[in-house]
């Protein structure tokens, strides 16, 4: 592969790196998309607030298809280390510790890929930078309601994972990633001072008693490997001697099913109901009361088994390291709203490298990628973009 073109890539990677932007504020990444995509001979047009969307023709029509990206930043504070002091980040306590930075280089190298193999193929390629794809509800609903899968016929987006060795490729068939829950639980009960507690009722304790148990409730319905649930704040009280009147519960959790999610819903609702039970107190009526708001995110990710055996065969004659018997995972992601409405496939690409010392996993202060990946990522995008293009049929069922 040209050299050029390979620094070129790795050196976009770390201009987004340097100006991580929160969900729906990527106003300075958008700039420099569209800059870029003027650069190689493509306009660059904004959608769904900060995001880009832009379209390369083939030689005649034919059919579409969508390679999607992501663009925002976490809230992550980046560490120093060897390896990024000449890219790390110029926005204090905001981080690209999720490889969205090298997602949008990827692309962008697949795009100048494309633009120099048009006469190989018909039809069009739609490349979409997405905003928000941290923060739900995300910005691929935003896209979609703005039209960018208007006249697209399937679509890929990838992620790199640093828990997977570099340069490995995994997917699989059917469900690959979770759906997300985000639960607020409010418990109200009697505040007062702890030298009179037949006067109170704590619900710190009855909080406590809930955090305590509900697991092993859940547990006893479904599998344990196949839900998580997990609390991330909780909130009440103002001094070590009172008791409070009310206290708040955040947390989350997964699934891979539907059916699964509403277990979960039930059964957080019985063990309320029945810790509210058990802490009535016959001089304080209606008290203990909770409010229970579960706010649905993102969808389960389900991949095109169609779509998904053609892609694995292409890609197994062009790299070394090819699996399409990856384990579920509880990860979420808004490219599952792109998959229910067009066929495609989302692609697992390994960053791991224990020689260069790029071991910390997504989300971590110190995460970093192993930049020879990035090519790969590029070439990816283009090869099945190609072979769709010019193969429609070995991919849609």
């Amino acid at each position: 592969m040209d050299k050029e073109i390979n620094n070129w890539i790795i050196n976009k990677r770390r201009e987004f790196h340097r100006i991580p932007e929160l969900s729906f504020h990527e106003f300075k990444t958008q700039q420099i998309i569209i800059k870029t995509l003027k650069q190689i001979g493509l306009e660059g047009i904004p959608i769904a607030n900060t995001g880009v969307i832009a379209t390369i023709n083939g030689k005649s029509k034919g059919h579409t298809i969508a390679l999607r990206t992501d663009m925002d930043g976490l809230e992550v504070n980046e560490e120093k280390t060897v390896l990024n002091s000449d890219y790390i980040s110029q926005h204090p306590g905001f981080m690209h510790a999720c490889g969205h930075d090298a997602h949008m280089a990827m692309l962008l190298g697949a795009a100048r890929l494309l633009m120099m193999r048009r006469d190989d193929f018909s039809g069009s390629v739609r490349l979409l930078f997405q905003p928000a794809e941290e923060k739900p509800p995300g910005g691929a609903l935003e896209m979609i309601k703005n039209g960018a899968l208007e006249g697209v016929d399937a679509i890929i987006g990838q992620h790199i994972i640093g828990t997977i060795n570099s340069g490995e490729i995994e997917f699989r068939p059917g469900t690959l990633m979770a759906a997300a829950n985000v639960m607020t639980i409010t418990i109200t009960g009697k505040d007062g001072h702890h030298l009179n507690p037949e006067l109170c009722i704590d619900p710190i304790s009855m909080a406590s008693k809930f955090i305590g148990c509900i697991r092993q409730e859940i547990t006893k319905k479904i599998p344990r490997d196949q839900f998580i649930i997990g609390f991330g704040k909780i909130s009440g009280g103002s001094q070590f001697n009172r008791t409070p009147a009310e206290v708040e519960i955040l947390g989350s959790f997964r699934t891979f099913n539907n059916h699964h999610t509403i277990i979960i819903k039930d059964t957080i609702k019985q063990t309320l109901d029945e810790i509210m039970n058990d802490n009535k107190n016959e001089d304080l009526p209606g008290l203990p009361v909770y409010n229970l708001d579960i706010l649905h995110g993102y969808p389960i990710l389900v991949n095109d088994p169609v779509f998904l055996k053609r892609v694995f065969d292409v890609l197994n004659s062009h790299f070394p390291s090819v699996s399409d018997d990856m384990d579920p995972f509880f990860g979420a992601e808004d490219f599952a709203y792109y998959l229910q409405k067009v066929p495609g496939i989302y692609i697992c690409l390994g960053t791991r490298n224990e020689e260069k010392n790029l071991i910390e996993g997504n989300h971590s202060c110190k995460f970093d990628i192993d930049e020879d990946i990035l090519i790969q990522g590029a070439e990816l995008l283009t090869i099945i973009a190609l072979d769709f293009l010019n193969n429609p049929g070995e991919y849609l069922s």
